[in-house]
């Protein structure tokens, strides 16, 4: 058995206009991203993962706030509390207005490879 809290992670990873925050088990990485009003993937993250759009699979719940998703096909929805969502690789996010979006990954890809620079 393995129990944690988020009251302290096992890390934390800065990136303009937001933060996530992990814990890592054994068979799950769990993570909390908060993203603050003016956040965007494309301006926010993608300079340090250095791809066009997001290419990390998410399995998530929005806590509070709302995002907008677009996908590379030109797929896109609206997330808000409440919300669980499945994001495959391949799509653009942002925060919908003045209030920041918490969101719930469970999917491990999230705490594992989120706002991480790519190996050059």
């Amino acid at each position: 058995m393995e129990v944690k809290t988020l009251d302290k992670p096992d890390e934390r990873r800065d990136f303009p206009r937001g933060h996530l925050e992990a814990v890592h088990m054994t068979g799950l990485d769990f993570a909390v991203g908060t993203f603050e009003p003016g956040w965007r993937w494309t301006e926010s993250v993608a300079p340090i993962a250095g791809t066009d759009t997001c290419m990390v699979h998410h399995n998530g719940y929005v806590v509070s706030g709302r995002m907008h998703i677009t996908m590379d096909d030109g797929g896109e929805a609206e997330l808000g509390p409440g919300d669980v969502f499945v994001v495959p690789p391949g799509h653009d996010a942002w925060v919908v207005g003045d209030e920041q979006c918490v969101v719930y990954d469970f999917a491990g890809a999230m705490a594992r490879e989120y706002a991480k620079a790519k190996d050059t």
